[in-house]
């Protein structure tokens, strides 16, 4: 049974959500809430398995959100939820750990395939997301001049890579990985110089678009 906590300003799409998980035999809408503050506090009581996370709220945002439960050492996977394709906020929710982004137009069984695959560990955007991401990214990358495609990065690079998408830090991934920090500190400069950017969000949007996470 996956366990989900949805969180959404407007009441109508928020009781919607919870009606029609609840009709998925896998699913279990353990709790919900209106509001940033009350999101936050929900997820850190209850420790989901996945939060539907509505970006856009008066008093406070999703991404004030997943940056309170970085704070609060709480990683929960979490897809946040939108009605725009908004490239700043994909960034932000990547940088402070959001594993989905989806459009509020999707249907019952994408999102359910969506939370199942969150859930397992995956990162998913919606296709037309993903369509524009790969566009801007054109723009985006290099900010400095990279080492050939050929030189790709290593299987241990790309497992580097999907984990710096979950927002773990240098740290945590060497924790996970049982190496020392200054191993992964070494491999992201790595990835860094063979994608030609500067900074990890932009590593993890090529490492998106390239379909590599």
């Amino acid at each position: 049974m996956i366990r989900i906590v949805v969180i959404d300003d407007q009441a109508l799409v928020r009781s919607g959500l919870v009606e029609l998980l609840s009709f998925v035999a896998d699913f279990a809408v353990v709790g919900d809430a209106g509001n940033a503050r009350d999101g936050a506090a929900l997820v850190i009581a209850l420790k989901p398995d996945v939060v539907l996370l509505d970006v856009r709220m008066p008093g406070g945002s999703g991404i004030d959100v997943l940056k309170g439960l970085q704070a609060a050492d709480c990683q929960v996977p979490t897809i946040l939820l939108t009605t725009f394709d908004d490239r700043e906020a994909l960034c932000d929710g990547i940088r402070h750990g959001a594993r989905g982004f989806l459009l509020k137009d999707i249907s019952l069984e994408f999102l359910a395939a969506a939370i199942r695959d969150v859930a397992a560990g995956g990162m998913l955007l919606r296709p037309a997301v993903t369509e524009r991401l790969s566009h801007e990214m054109q723009k985006l990358r290099p900010t400095f001049d990279r080492l050939d495609w050929p030189d790709r990065l290593s299987p241990r690079e790309i497992e580097v890579l999907r984990l710096m998408a979950g927002g773990l830090s240098n740290r945590e991934i060497a924790d996970s990985f049982g190496t020392s920090e200054g191993t992964v500190k070494n491999q992201v400069s790595s990835i860094l110089s063979k994608l030609g950017v500067r900074d990890r969000v932009r590593a993890v949007l090529v490492g998106i678009s390239e379909g590599w996470i």
